[in-house]
């Protein structure tokens, strides 16, 4: 059998039932990520000589670049579809996420991870940090819809500006892991390297150049264009573009390019915030994502029965169930409690803490810089916590926001968003 015409088969089938996707979760309550997982584990049980080897610890540069592009494109889209402008104030609940639960909850995962699974310090730290960041690219359920939606919901708002900022903020602490590996090692960067140049200057860049180049877009495309009728564009893919762009000029700039993506994606859509070219950005951008992603969950459903949970013990499945359902929520409960929400918002917020994507980019980033000792063991870990949590999250994540948006509908009527 034609091994090309196999894999092109399957893309085209796997692309167009991404069409009725949104439709049936929404019907079922089921996430199509769960779908496509298993998906995925038929179509290698079925055609395994002929579709790409899925482990990403043997192909790790494709899943490196795979998972890269798929996140970046999840952070644009994400970002376009913010409509509450950026303030201290009004963003309390996603940046208490990020600053306190988020550096709370990786301290404590390596102290767990080191202490349950006993790797060394490095591996341990790698493991909290690469479980660290809420994916926003599986998390489509339980974020806010598309731009300039009239109705509007805390516990979704929270979770959508989670998920966009702290898939780059948990960079520097895979890199201090990565720090920590090479200690001894020649050419090696000491931990002031660290501190001074990875957790500040690099963010420093992603920021700026993330912002710049964000509203300089918005420039061009919102007022130039009115006065210059030849440089007006309406097409959707200028969105996928400024994706490309931020991210590889970021990049070479060596600041943090998830960062700078979703900097600028929140840059321009507060660029004319109520023009309605955002809606058309944020449906080609969610359409590219989605697309991409059909390909990836695929190779997710079948990597699980490549032999990367071979390494796989109870300890493991542990650590997996504490961090999930323990942890995560926990640290995330306490950041929040502060915040004039209700109680149930805030568990509902700190338990849907999904993992994807960026723990699967993370750790191929990290082990192709540094000796991991115990890297089966990490990738045993983090698969098995990312098949949990599709699981556990894909099937109830629907449902309890819809009951959420139904309980909470009369303060959603009321809410009006601060700008200051």
């Amino acid at each position: 059998m034609d091994h090309y015409k196999v894999i092109i088969a399957v893309i085209g089938v796997a692309a167009l039932g991404m069409a009725w996707m949104p439709a049936f979760t929404k019907k079922t309550g089921i996430s199509y990520a769960l779908v496509y997982m298993i998906l995925g584990a038929i179509l290698y049980t079925v055609f395994r000589e002929e579709l790409p080897v899925p482990d990403p610890r043997k192909n790790s540069v494709y899943a490196l670049h795979l998972s890269e592009l798929v996140i970046i494109v999840s952070l644009m889209g994400t970002g376009i579809k913010i409509d509450r402008p950026f303030s201290f104030k009004t963003w309390q609940s996603p940046v208490r996420l990020i600053a306190l639960a988020m550096i709370a909850c990786v301290a404590i995962a390596t102290g767990l991870g080191y202490l349950m699974l006993s790797p060394n310090m490095a591996s341990a730290l790698l493991l909290a940090a690469a479980l660290a960041p809420t994916d926003p690219v599986l998390a489509s359920d339980v974020q806010v819809g598309p731009p300039n939606e009239k109705v509007r919901f805390e516990t979704k708002f929270a979770l959508t500006a989670e998920a966009g900022m702290n898939d780059g903020l948990a960079m520097p602490f895979v890199l201090l892991a990565i720090a920590i590996a090479n200690v001894g090692a020649p050419g090696a960067n000491n931990l002031w390297h660290w501190l001074g140049y990875d957790l500040i200057i690099r963010m420093i860049i992603g920021l700026v150049s993330g912002h710049l180049i964000g509203r300089l877009l918005g420039y061009i495309v919102f007022r130039v264009s009115d006065k210059f009728k030849v440089l007006e564009t309406r097409d959707g893919f200028v969105g996928l573009s400024l994706t490309l762009m931020v991210y590889g000029i970021t990049e070479l700039l060596h600041g943090y390019g998830f960062v700078a993506v979703f900097v600028a994606a929140l840059t321009l859509r507060h660029y004319e915030s109520g023009h309605q070219y955002h809606s058309r950005l944020h449906a080609f951008t969610d359409q590219t994502e989605r697309i991409i992603l059909a390909i990836v969950l695929i190779l997710f459903g079948g990597s699980l029965f490549s032999g990367v949970l071979d390494a796989l013990n109870w300890k493991m499945v542990m650590f997996s169930v504490l961090f999930l359902f323990f942890l995560r929520p926990l640290t995330s409960y306490l950041s929040l409690m502060p915040c004039k929400i209700h109680s149930r918002e805030k568990w509902v917020i700190s338990f849907y803490g999904i993992r994807g994507m960026g723990s699967i980019y993370y750790l191929c980033f990290a082990t192709q810089e540094a000796h991991f000792a115990y890297a089966n063991e990490l990738w045993a870990t983090v698969m098995f916590t990312i098949l949990l949590s599709i699981i556990v999250h894909g099937l109830t994540a629907t449902t309890v926001m819809k009951r959420m948006e139904e309980r909470f509908a009369h303060d959603i009527k009321k809410h009006e968003y601060q700008n200051s």
